[in-house]
């Protein structure tokens, strides 16, 4: 292994800050064991004359929500020309907005919950019930709310009953201006993590998800204990392969680099349900990403170490 500098961004102002810095942690400690020299850096003002005054080899993108998956820092690196590992800043506008990954993934083929997007304005404007009315009317229940951009589910409410609308649409205005209704689609939730190799981009064994309370929340998501995991997952051979392919073109057709995950969900009949991309996916204790490279019998580290060798190969 070649020895360089590289640089873990973590952290940031993002809702997502304690969920980056830990992933942080743990890449830091696993590029460590590949030999690399591992320098960990937060998002602030002083990162552009850090970035020109102590120049790292390459950058690790372990930012989640907010600069970190809009392409602004994304931005900020290409203008310095510093080698990064993780998407372009246009892959990463195109990602970040789920309702414009699901249309792009849709137009690519594939099947993904019936949805609508509409700006807290429009509640206020047209009048709250008659617009949630005409939501109800247009998906059906159940259905599931997300803030349109934004990721580890923050915001993200499920409502099966009319009556829970009001208090929903608050929860999740809490975290951005404009809200994805999405009908609730039922099965079998997966995560299928997505790395770039000599090979081209290929498909991590799909982790199954089965969250304790029936939703895979943020609590769900980053508590020990409160969701099971199983990998690779409890799906035929179709389904895995299924799974497989829509992961692969959702990193592909969204223009995605390096290392992408994709949440799906399998139906009873075997359709495969696009959810959304997330472009740097979590690394933590209780993220599947590292729960995928390890049923592939890799580890962190080396995956992530050979994909810095692609950003800095790429970059010369």
């Amino acid at each position: 292994m070649v020895d360089r500098t590289v640089a873990v961004l973590a952290g940031g102002l993002s809702h997502e800050r304690d969920v980056s810095l830990r992933s942080g942690r743990r890449l830091s400690a696993a590029l460590r064991t590949e030999g690399l020299t591992v320098e960990e850096w937060d998002t602030d003002a002083g990162l552009l004359e850090r970035l020109r005054t102590q120049r790292p080899d390459a950058v690790v993108v372990a930012l989640h929500g907010g600069e970190g998956e809009n392409g602004s820092v994304q931005t900020v690196l290409e203008m310095l020309d510093v080698p990064f590992v993780g998407t372009s800043s246009q892959g990463c506008r195109r990602a970040w907005d789920k309702p414009t990954a699901k249309a792009f993934v849709q137009q690519a083929g594939f099947s993904t919950p019936d949805w609508i997007v509409l700006p807290h304005s429009t509640f206020r404007e047209l009048g709250a019930q008659s617009v949630l009315d005409a939501m109800v009317e247009r998906l059906g229940l159940p259905l599931i709310l997300k803030p349109d951009q934004g990721g580890s589910a923050l915001g993200t409410q499920v409502v099966r009953e009319a009556a829970e609308l009001p208090a929903a649409m608050v929860g999740c205005f809490a975290y951005g201006d404009t809200v994805l209704a999405e009908r609730l689609v039922d099965g079998v939730e997966v995560a299928v993590t997505v790395v770039e190799g000599e090979n081209g981009a290929e498909a991590l064994p799909a982790v199954e998800i089965v969250p304790e309370s029936g939703v895979y929340d943020y609590t769900a998501r980053y508590t020990a204990g409160l969701t099971d995991f199983f990998t690779p997952a409890r799906i035929s051979d179709e389904a895995s392969k299924a799974v497989s392919e829509l992961a692969v073109a959702a990193h592909q057709w969204l223009g995605l680099r390096d290392i992408s995950r994709t949440d799906a969900v399998i139906m009873s009949d075997g359709t495969v349900q696009f959810l959304e991309v997330n472009l740097s996916p979590g690394l933590t204790e209780t993220s599947t990403v590292p729960m995928a490279v390890e049923a592939a019998g890799k580890s962190l580290g080396s995956v992530f170490a050979e994909l810095i060798t692609r950003a800095v190969t790429r970059a010369s």
